[in-house]
């Protein structure tokens, strides 16, 4: 068995950060995660005003219930999507002007759902260039609060963004959804919200948010499930055995779903009260699964259905379109790459592996993965390269989004495994 240490997650270490941000008084983080995202995001909070103190395994933000301490700030929000949609949502309970840029990636994501919901509030933000895009400049007056209806079919971040808003209005927020994806990260909202001393009622599709603000904790972060996932891959690729302490039945993030489907392929899966085991068992079955709640880890079936007994095919993944990348046609250039077949939809790709060797290809082939700067393309297809030799990446370090010593690790992971199963 190889035991492995999985960093914070990426999605915790950002809502603890707005949320210690909003909260009266001092906010310790435990063990959050330090990678280009959320050194991003800190930042972010820094150029607002915010005092962010950090030593290697925490973090300490003074929070200011009032808003940013500044009139005035230019904040980049790099590559990262929560800092992109988060802090505009939180500089609006403030007052002064703050204006946001990103990356070219993060200027090509979406973000009108959100900034139509804000303006609705009576938000005075503009965007400068292409409409529903970074660069934007809110004009911050606080924010009263009310009702707003709100689409969040592309990304539950819209949502987030304004359910972290509501305690920071003067009367709170009813939120009406009309559409919805990736539910279980707003399960992770709500329940961070509910750490820091605010309960969100819930009535049919309309969120409930009070007014009343936040209360400063100490808040450990839990490690990264949708990182897991290439980890637990491993083992069940491998016939290897992987065990991440820190996941486990009261894990607050749904990717760890993600064992499920492995445990459908064919795998061993224990997943105790602090920490889940997988064990590949030497086959993986062909599986039809639907992805629409952990869609992050969408590539990481993507990269290991070339190894099946049968077809793999994922549904209701069109939100995957519009993340770093084209997740669901990057995924599907990069099997083809490698002379496995592939079928794709608006919303499904569907692997279909020669297992018998009949159609030519036989086993996949070593290739050069087209990235686009995707993390979890590169995460991805190097669990792919556990079993095919001659795989390489056109940008390696764009893990540093998520995780900086990716490679470093996945590396000890792969001679660990190789041991683990010899013996």
């Amino acid at each position: 068995m190889v035991l492995v240490d999985i960093p914070g997650s990426k999605s915790i270490t950002a809502r603890a950060l707005f949320l210690a941000a909003a909260a009266d008084g001092v906010t310790t983080l435990q063990r959050p995660l330090r990678s280009d995202d959320t050194e991003g995001f800190a930042e972010g909070l820094t150029r607002l005003g915010y005092r962010v103190g950090r030593t290697p395994d925490a973090w300490q933000i003074d929070g200011r219930p009032q808003g940013p301490a500044l009139a005035e700030a230019d904040v980049f929000c790099r590559d990262g999507a929560t800092t992109a949609r988060f802090l505009p949502a939180l500089a609006a309970a403030g007052h002064g002007v703050y204006r946001f840029d990103a990356s070219p990636q993060m200027r090509r994501r979406p973000l009108l759902p959100l900034t139509r919901a804000l303006r609705d509030l009576g938000v005075d933000l503009r965007h400068e260039e292409a409409e529903g895009h970074h660069p934007l400049t809110v004009r911050a007056a606080g924010v009263e609060g009310g009702e707003v209806v709100l689409d969040a079919g592309q990304s539950s971040q819209y949502l987030t963004a304004l359910l972290l808003l509501g305690p920071l209005t003067r009367t709170g927020l009813r939120i009406t959804v009309t559409d919805l994806v990736s539910v279980p990260y707003v399960e992770i909202t709500l329940a961070m919200m509910r750490a820091f001393g605010v309960e969100v009622g819930r009535e049919g599709n309309t969120y409930v948010v009070p007014p009343g603000g936040y209360r400063a904790t100490t808040y450990a972060i839990e490690p990264d499930a949708s990182t897991a996932s290439y980890f637990f891959a491993a083992a069940a690729l491998t016939g290897g055995e992987v065990t991440v302490p820190g996941l486990g039945e009261g894990a607050l993030q749904g990717d760890l779903g993600f064992v499920e489907v492995l445990r459908r392929m064919g795998a061993r899966v224990d997943v105790g009260a602090d920490r889940t085991t997988v064990a590949g068992t030497g086959e993986l079955h062909g599986v039809t699964v639907n992805m629409r709640d952990i869609s992050d880890t969408m590539p990481t079936l993507a990269a290991l259905a070339p190894f099946a007994t049968g077809p793999v095919r994922i549904e209701d993944v069109a939100n995957t379109r519009v993340k770093e990348c084209d997740r669901l046609e990057a995924c599907a250039e990069n099997l083809r790459r490698l002379g496995v077949e592939v079928a794709t939809g608006p919303d499904w790709i569907e692997i279909r592996p020669d297992v018998d060797g009949s159609r030519g290809g036989g086993a996949p082939t070593g290739a050069d993965i087209k990235t686009y700067g995707d993390h979890r393309i590169v995460m991805s297809f190097a669990v792919t390269g556990l079993r095919v030799p001659g795989i390489s990446f056109d940008d390696p370090g764009c893990v540093r989004k998520t995780f900086p010593g990716f490679h470093e690790a996945f590396g000890e992971l792969a001679k660990a495994l190789r041991k683990d199963v010899e013996g």
